[in-house]
């Protein structure tokens, strides 16, 4: 922390706890963020206290990598939550996949544990799910969700229903003894999840303990739930029901902070890990604004995310920051706050935002849009430069999967993988956030600013050294046949054969 910024908070706090709510929203799904229904008070009013930001990215448009990223302050491609199985396909953690968090990556939680935080996760983890990637193997105190998403519910013998974990052990399975119904949409786990983080905020303020809360609730995801209270409250249908029972449990959180008297010593941001799913929009789908497209893509609307910084006492009230964030910033953020330097023997991607938190500068930095293997595009200032182009494959559009329905923009949202890397497509973001006007390449403006881009592009690539890609191989063997604890519950399956093959990656 620099000296002007420490002392705008030193005085005031004996400590500073960290809360990170990082979901599944997107950009336009928040009544801050212009959302027409306004069926967010409290995200709304946690941004009148604090501080929005309107230019912050995740750092992959899906969700596993982008909590690799969020956790290590590093590029998915370099901590290797990537795969190399074909050109720039996204991929993540599903329950047959082999890899997982490499011990050598150092995620927030370890380095905090350094100056004596507790570290808990509530929540997905979608780190990989074999023993070797335990969160509470990488820095995490306590664990109460689960290590992948809710799909299902699975037949136990084809496929296992997804365990949920306290701490070492599973307690039960999605679907058997967690339920979420189907057809209606009900489930009770977003109110299980806030009353976990309640109840861990109120032992830890009791021991006067600084804290990481990381509250990763993944009710948004597609089947999308909400507990029975919610369910045909919103004018959004299912997924207005769900990010409302989201905003109420937030809402309580906050206010919880400030009745224990904690609030001033607690830092929380919001955001969220991609774009909103418009492939199962409107039903089970959020929205990404004027943005173009949605998860899955490099395009605006799958990785630039709502983000709300809140620390009453230190952030002034209903402020707006144009400054380009990214989820990694949140790692060297965090550690900047507890005093803590980033690790030294590797690239470090984050920067520290409290520059731009807490005095309102701007801070000079780039936006690599990274898909799979792939550095699809880049943004320097409000200019943003493809370098490839793809939004999913004629096979998977002509099935009815499409990634930016009803924005079809020709040649831009291509079907196939398109190479731009002589002549990069050029978009002016504040004059064309949703990208559909290519600057001319003959313009002096597109030389100028591609002069400009060139040199950051030049510079990134030398410093790139790909990790181990993680996310190559899979084998059935290794799912979630027989977690820790099934035997105390009954609940072991018993494995296939071991099996490992490549990993098909469709998009």
């Amino acid at each position: 922390v620099g000296p002007e910024a420490l002392s705008l908070w030193e005085s005031k706090s004996t400590f500073t706890s960290f809360g990170v709510f990082f979901l599944q929203m997107g950009w336009g799904d928040l009544g801050a963020f212009g959302e027409p229904s306004k069926e967010t008070p409290n995200l709304d009013q946690m941004a009148s206290e604090g501080m929005l930001f309107l230019d912050f990215y995740t750092a992959n448009p899906l969700c596993s990598p982008s909590r690799a990223a969020l956790l290590t302050g590093r590029l998915p491609v370099r901590n290797g939550f990537y795969t190399t199985n074909a050109h720039a396909r996204n991929a993540y953690t599903p329950q047959d996949i082999v890899g997982g968090i490499p011990d050598s990556e150092l995620l927030l939680p370890e380095l905090l544990k350094k100056a004596g935080y507790i570290n808990k996760i509530i929540g997905k983890w979608h780190l990989g799910h074999r023993p070797q990637f335990h969160p509470l193997k990488h820095g995490f105190d306590e664990w109460f969700g689960s290590p992948n998403c809710h799909f299902g519910p699975f037949d136990n013998r084809a496929l296992p229903n997804i365990p949920v974990y306290r701490d070492w052990e599973m307690i039960g399975r999605y679907y058997e003894d967690f339920k979420i119904d189907l057809k209606t949409g009900e489930a009770n786990l977003t109110q299980i999840y806030l009353q976990e983080a309640l109840d861990f905020i109120s032992r830890q303020q009791t021991s006067q303990q600084p804290f990481f809360l990381y509250w990763a609730i993944d009710a948004t995801h597609a089947p999308v739930y909400a507990s029975k209270y919610f369910l045909g409250t919103s004018q959004r249908g299912l997924y207005g029901d769900a990010v409302r029972e989201i905003d109420d449990s937030i809402g309580k959180i906050l206010q919880h902070l400030q009745k224990l008297g904690i609030s001033e010593n607690t830092f929380v941001f919001f955001t969220s890990d991609n774009g909103a799913a418009l492939i199962s929009a409107p039903k089970q789908g959020g929205s990404n604004g004027r943005f173009l497209c949605g998860k899955q893509t490099t395009f605006e609307g799958g990785m630039r995310e709502p983000a709300i910084a809140w620390w009453p006492g230190h952030i002034p009230a209903g402020a707006v920051s144009h400054q380009l964030g990214n989820v990694m910033d949140l790692f060297t953020t965090s550690l900047s706050l507890a005093g803590l330097q980033p690790p030294s023997d590797r690239q470090i991607d984050g920067i520290d935002l409290l520059p731009a938190i807490l005095q309102g500068k701007l801070i000079d930095r780039p936006i690599f849009y990274y898909r799979g293997n792939e550095m699809m595009a880049v943004r320097v200032g409000l200019y943003k430069a493809h370098y490839w182009t793809w939004s999913n494959s004629w096979e998977e559009y002509s099935k009815g999967i499409d990634f930016c329905p009803g924005q079809n923009v020709s040649g831009v949202t291509t079907h196939t993988q398109e190479e731009h890397t002589t002549l990069p497509l050029l978009f002016h973001l504040g004059r064309d956030p949703g990208e559909k006007y290519p600057l001319s390449f003959a313009s002096d403006e597109y030389q100028r600013a591609m002069e400009r881009i060139s040199v950051v592009v030049q510079q990134h690539k030398v410093t790139m050294v790909p990790g181990e890609p993680q996310l190559n191989v899979c084998d059935k063997a290794v799912m979630n046949w027989s977690p820790p604890g099934c035997e105390k519950l009954g609940k072991c399956l018993k494995p296939p054969k071991s099996d490992p093959k490549k990993c098909f990656w469709p998009h």
